[in-house]
Order: structure tokens, then C-alpha cells, then sequence
């Protein structure tokens, strides 16, 4: 009875704040671009970090270079390559770039070719890990096809697909063809031999965390590493709840699961488990497919701070460029002390505050409850960071 009473209110004080969604901040939103507080995330310079190469035939390499393609070293192969493109790709592949990387996850990357113009869908490729091709289970709700996804024999959760050598979202990607890298063109599709480069690009400026207070109102803050604080943007509506998100079966709690052009999906699960929230744009919160977003609470919408800017969608710093999912549960037990500190400094890192008090680690909330956050009152998101030039040597 108690629990019932808890849904009831829940789901009344929803609808309020989605009738407030909808008809009030929502509205103010004038499309999708940049904000003037986040045209230096979005103009910033970029350094290269990485690349990721892979040769779209049956057992072709998977390699990654460290030094802008001087070396390579192998992480995988190809065990099923793709021949085709999907022309109806998710709703937010519309808003990434062409050429450009335009989902990362634990468990998928998607590269947008071109824009369907009739459907309003990116037309996209993807590379999958092993357990994709493994399991397909009937009601999973990724928007890909056999024949345009490239599978992998490299586990979910680990290497590109979130292990540390994810791509970013907005991250170029290349055909090399005799030696030379040449941008995936507008009518490309992947045939066998082809070999695909992606340059793993992130900003020269980059902040140490990104704080959002889970209020209506409540500001989004980067806080660089220097201690410069800088509010980017509004909590249009604040999640309350977790839901049954599947790919945060590959990796645990506090840990990022996916980031694409309109979500940063969260993962409250233990590996193996699935539970988790997701936070996304205004704009995006709109479409069709996102319709539970205004009416249940496993959704955190945000938009700009000024009530009249665009939507962020496809931006820097919370949909492009900056949040990469990366975390191996195995570094707590690096017994060099030097790399056990660069592992640990180099992955993503959730963490929330419970009625104000102190931040501490993010709960581990299995499946669906509508109030399981409801006590949340801010979310941390620790950025990927470098180890200091002083613990170098």
C-alpha cells in the first residue's frame, strides 16, 4: 500500500512537471545549435590521442596507433564485415556531422554517412562487439541490420567499445585508399577490403567535471581543472527514477554507458545487471520516439540557460566531443603504481549527492524504479583525465 501511495504521488507530480515541460521551458527553445556559454567548447582546438583502424573483410585487423600512424598494435578482428549502410538510423544520428563518428557505447559505434533527407535519419554504418553477433535478442531496440553493422570479436565494455580507447562523438573517420586517408564520402558504403580510420580527436581545453543540480532550474556546471567554474546550461526537468537501459549489461554502476548526439546514458547496474538513467537535450526530449521522456522519470532534459537559445543538440560539451564511456573494473588491481594512477585517472566516473549531503559513489539500482532517485539533488560526471607531469617519471 505504502509503495502504491509513493507510485501514485510520483506519477502525479510527473505530470505536473511534464505539463510544465511541455507548455513552459520547453517552448521557450528556439531549435538545435550552439549557446553563446558554450561556443568555446564547440570552437575550442583539438589534439589527436589516438587512431582506430580496421579492415572491413572476414578476420581483418582491428589496430590502434598511438603516434598519429607510425605503429600500430592489435586489438581484434573483423569476424563479420558490412557491405551496406542503414538509410533510417535513430533520431539523433540526423544531428551528427557527415563523416563523423555519431554514437559511442559500451556496446555499439555508429558512423553517420549522410542525412536521409525524407525520413530525417542519419543514413549510418556501425561496429559491434562480439556479444551482438552472439545474442540478438528479438526485442532489442538498436536501430541496426546485419548487413550494415561490422562485428567484432572484441568484448562489450572493453577497448574501442568503452574500455579506453573509445572514439568521441564528432570524431572524423577515413577510408585509407593507396596510403592516403581520404574523408568517407557523402554516398559511401563499406565494402569488403575497405580499410576504415577513425582519428580520436578531444579537446586541448578540457574539463575535469560536469555538475548538473537535479532541479527544475537547477544549473549546469564544467569545472575545469585550473578551478574555473562555468555555468552552461538549465535542468529543464530532473530525473527521479532508473529504468532498464540494455547495454548497461557491459559495464557497473557510476559508469557511462553511451553518448551520442541527444543522450548520455548512465548505468546504475552491476555489470551482468541492467538499470540506469539518461540525460537529454530539450529538443530531442520533442521527437517521437521520446515520448516517455515528458511522462516517466528515468529521463533528465536539459536546454540552455538563455530561455530563447537552441536546443544543444549535437553540441559540445554533453553531446559531442567531450564525454567518453571508459572504465575496466581490473585497474584497482595494476600492480605498477604509475599505471594503476593513469587507469584510474583516465576513466569516467559518475557520482551523486543524496539531499545535499556529500558526494559519494552512484547507488547500484537494478531494472525499473520510478523514485529510486528521487532523493537526488546533483550528478557529477567525472571527465577522463592525464596523469600530471610531475608522477610522469
Amino acid at each position: 500500500m505504502q509503495n502504491a501511495r509513493k507510485l501514485a504521488k510520483a506519477s502525479i507530480l510527473l505530470l505536473i512537471c511534464s505539463l510544465i515541460f511541455t507548455n513552459g521551458a520547453l517552448a521557450m527553445v528556439e531549435g538545435i545549435g550552439i549557446s553563446p556559454e558554450t561556443e568555446e567548447e564547440n570552437k575550442g582546438r583539438l589534439r589527436e590521442v589516438y587512431q582506430i583502424r580496421l579492415i572491413n573483410e572476414l578476420d581483418g585487423k582491428i589496430e590502434i596507433s598511438l603516434n598519429q600512424g607510425a605503429t600500430w598494435q592489435s586489438i581484434g578482428r573483423v569476424v563479420k564485415p558490412a557491405n551496406k549502410v542503414n538509410p533510417k538510423g535513430y533520431t539523433a544520428s540526423a544531428w551528427a556531422k557527415n563523416g563523423t563518428v555519431a554514437a559511442i557505447a559500451v556496446n555499439a559505434l555508429h558512423i553517420k554517412v549522410n542525412l536521409n533527407p525524407k525520413d530525417d535519419k542519419g543514413v549510418i554504418f556501425s561496429i559491434l562487439p562480439k556479444e551482438q553477433l552472439e545474442v540478438l535478442p528479438k526485442d532489442y531496440s538498436s536501430y541496426l541490420s546485419p548487413s550494415s553493422s561490422i562485428f567484432t570479436d572484441i568484448p562489450a565494455g572493453s577497448s574501442i567499445f568503452g574500455g579506453g580507447f573509445s572514439p568521441f562523438v564528432g570524431n572524423p573517420v577515413y577510408v585509407e585508399l593507396k596510403g592516403k586517408l581520404t574523408p568517407i564520402a557523402q554516398d559511401y558504403v563499406p565494402k569488403e577490403g575497405d580499410i576504415i580510420i577513425i582519428k580520436v580527436e578531444k579537446p586541448v581545453r578540457y574539463p575535469a567535471r560536469i555538475i548538473f543540480e537535479n532541479r527544475f532550474g537547477g544549473f549546469i556546471t564544467l569545472i575545469y581543472p585550473d578551478g574555473e567554474e562555468k555555468k552552461i546550461g538549465e535542468v529543464f526537468k530532473p530525473v527521479q527514477g532508473t529504468g532498464n537501459f540494455l547495454g548497461s549489461l557491459y559495464t557497473r554502476w557510476g559508469r557511462i554507458r553511451a553518448n551520442h548526439c541527444g543522450v548520455i546514458c548512465i548505468s546504475t547496474s552491476p555489470q551482468g545487471k541492467v538499470g540506469g538513467f539518461q540525460i537529454i537535450p530539450a529538443y530531442h526530449g520533442m521527437s517521437p520516439e521520446m515520448g516517455n521522456a515528458r511522462i516517466l522519470t528515468q529521463w533528465l532534459v536539459v536546454g540552455p540557460l538563455g530561455g530563447y537559445d537552441p536546443s544543444p543538440e549535437g553540441t559540445a560539451p554533453l553531446f559531442s566531443n567531450f564525454i567518453q564511456p571508459s572504465f575496466n573494473a581490473e585497474d584497482i588491481y595494476e600492480k605498477d603504481f604509475h599505471l594503476w594512477l593513469k587507469r584510474l585517472l583516465g576513466r569516467s566516473l559518475v557520482q551523486v549527492k543524496i539531499k545535499n549531503g556529500g558526494w559519494q559513489s552512484m547507488p547500484s539500482l537494478i531494472g525499473r524504479d520510478d523514485t529510486s532517485l528521487k532523493d537526488v539533488t546533483q550528478i557529477q560526471i567525472w571527465l577522463p583525465q592525464e596523469l600530471p607531469n610531475c608522477w610522469k617519471d
